[in-house]
Order: C-alpha cells, then sequence, then structure tokens
C-alpha cells in the first residue's frame, strides 16, 4: 500500500486513515485480511481512527452475501476487533450483516479495546440494491476522546438524502465516517470528467452548515457480481472539513488501493435542541 500523510497547517488534531482497499466479491477472508493489514498500518503512522470501505466483506450487492453474509456481533466484526485491540485504535468498516432471514448493507465502529461503539445499518440503499438488502433501521452518534462520531454510508449522504447527516449533527456528532463504494463504468474517463463532484457538494453542505468533517471511504476493484457487474470501484476517497474544505483526497483508480491519513480537529458543536435551527438560519439554510 502507498502511504500518504496531509496535515491541515496551524491546526492541532488526532490523525485519520482512509484505507481504500482491494475488495473482492464473496472473497471474506482475503478481503479481511487486507482490512486488518490496512488497520496495522495506519496505526504505524500514528492514525487513532481508520475508516474502511461499504461492504469490505464481500463486496456491495455481491450475490455471496445469501450464503456468506454474517450477524453482527460476529465472525467478521471479530476479526475487525482483533486488530483494533491489538494496535489501539479505532475501526470503522462496513460490513454485510445477516439478521434472521434479513440482510442488512451494515457498518460498525469498534473502538481500541475491541469494543462495538456505532452499528448502523444503510437506509438510502440503491433501488437496484433492495432484492438482496433490507432499509436500515437505526442511526446512532457516540462521544469518544476523538470527538463525537457519526456513522452512516455512502448513499445515506447523497444531496437528495442529507436528511441522514442532519439528524447525526443535531445528535452532537462532529465527524461522520462513511465507509463507501464508489463504482464507475469501466471506460470511465477521469481525465475528462474528474470523479467525485457529487460528494464533494453534499459533504460541502454538511460541513458549511454545522461545522463538522465528512470522511468518506470507497474500496478498489473490479465488481464481478450483481446489479453493477462490470463496473469498478475507483478509491477517490474524501475528507471534508469545517466550511467545505477539502482536507484530503485518496488516488483514482481500481487498483488505487493505499492509505491516505489525515489530521482531524472536531470542532464543537453549533446548538443543541431547538438552538440549532436558529444557528443554521444565520447560516442560510431554509430547510425544516
Amino acid at each position: 500500500m502507498v502511504i500518504e500523510t496531509r496535515t491541515l497547517l496551524n491546526i492541532a488534531g488526532h490523525k485519520v486513515g482512509m484505507a481504500q482497499v482491494l475488495v473482492e466479491g464473496g472473497q471474506p477472508q482475503a478481503n479481511l485480511d487486507r482490512a486488518a493489514e490496512a488497520i496495522q498500518q495506519a496505526a504505524g503512522q500514528g492514525c487513532r481512527l481508520v475508516v474502511l470501505p461499504e461492504c469490505l466483506d464481500l463486496g456491495w450487492t455481491d450475490p455471496s452475501a445469501r450464503d456468506l453474509a454474517q450477524p453482527i456481533p460476529g465472525p467478521h466484526v471479530e476479526r475487525l476487533a482483533r486488530a483494533a485491540r491489538e494496535h489501539q485504535i479505532y475501526v470503522a468498516a462496513g460490513l454485510v450483516e445477516r439478521s434472521g432471514d434479513r440482510i442488512y448493507n451494515a457498518a460498525v465502529l469498534i473502538g481500541p479495546g475491541g469494543e462495538l461503539l456505532l452499528h448502523h445499518r444503510k437506509i438510502n440503499e440503491l433501488d437496484i440494491a433492495l432484492d438482496l438488502y433490507t432499509v436500515g433501521n437505526r442511526l446512532g452518534v457516540v462521544e469518544t476522546e476523538l470527538g463525537t462520531l457519526g456513522l452512516n454510508i455512502c448513499a445515506d449522504n447523497f444531496g437528495d438524502s442529507l436528511a441522514i447527516g442532519h439528524v447525526l449533527a443535531r445528535m452532537g456528532a462532529q465527524v461522520i465516517l462513511s465507509p463507501s463504494a464508489w463504482a464507475v463504468d469501466a471506460d470511465y474517463d477521469n481525465e475528462r470528467e474528474p470523479y467525485g463532484q457529487l460528494w464533494r457538494d453534499s459533504y460541502t453542505e454538511l460541513a458549511r452548515l454545522y461545522d463538522l468533517t465528512v470522511i468518506g471511504v470507497s474500496n478498489v476493484g473490479p465488481i464481478t457480481g450483481g446489479p453493477w457487474q462490470g463496473r469498478k470501484c475507483i478509491g477517490c476517497s474524501l475528507a471534508m472539513g469545517p466550511g467545505g474544505e477539502i482536507l484530503a483526497q485518496g488516488p483514482y483508480g481500481e487498483d488505487a488501493s493505499g492509505l491516505t491519513c489525515v489530521e482531524v480537529r472536531p470542532r464543537p458543536s453549533i446548538g443543541g435542541g431547538t438552538g440549532v435551527a436558529t444557528a443554521l438560519r444565520a447560516r442560510g439554510y431554509r430547510g425544516a
């Protein structure tokens, strides 16, 4: 893996690793091994927290989920928890979850002692994935020494789904962690149309309104099964800070695995309860 470190000048904080790992459809052992390696590398670079991609164990919408999805807590979470404990680091990661007869596109936040701190299920799932995944039913934040952290997944941050980010911010989130799987057509021309404007726009809106940081991390590699078979995931992970400043961006490409480290300093919440609406109006927000 290529390791890149970017630090905000004149701002102290904690270092976060954005781990763009290769995810192979239906290969949980290999995928989790790569995730554990990324956790080790992030800790070795001084990161207090590492963010991993969406559905990193099985691949987004890979049909293997019907047979291989595991419960949360379960063996795939425990594999990541062992690495978190060993290296004393927070880990945010996307996993495919089996719960009874349902499968969820889920994410977890694991503490440096291996404890499960947050468990999210993706809400704004794409239509083409709904024959596999059940729509999520939970949102949460957790207070840590790194700040108040919120967790969602990829399209939960679409511009037309920002209500999810608004709720996390109103719950006190200073940093939103978003495991993702950003895919393009196999012949996508990144030089003609650089990838990522969708995410820059939506992340900027949340960052500007709430003085928070949003960190989205995508996997890399070809999609070999499911409705998007033939497309490729291309990394391009993004950290957006208060005011809509790009703090760091991962490299683009289906082979662009690597770790990008960024220093983050959470800012205080803009308010609580009905006071949030007053602060938002002062920033030009006219939504409900």
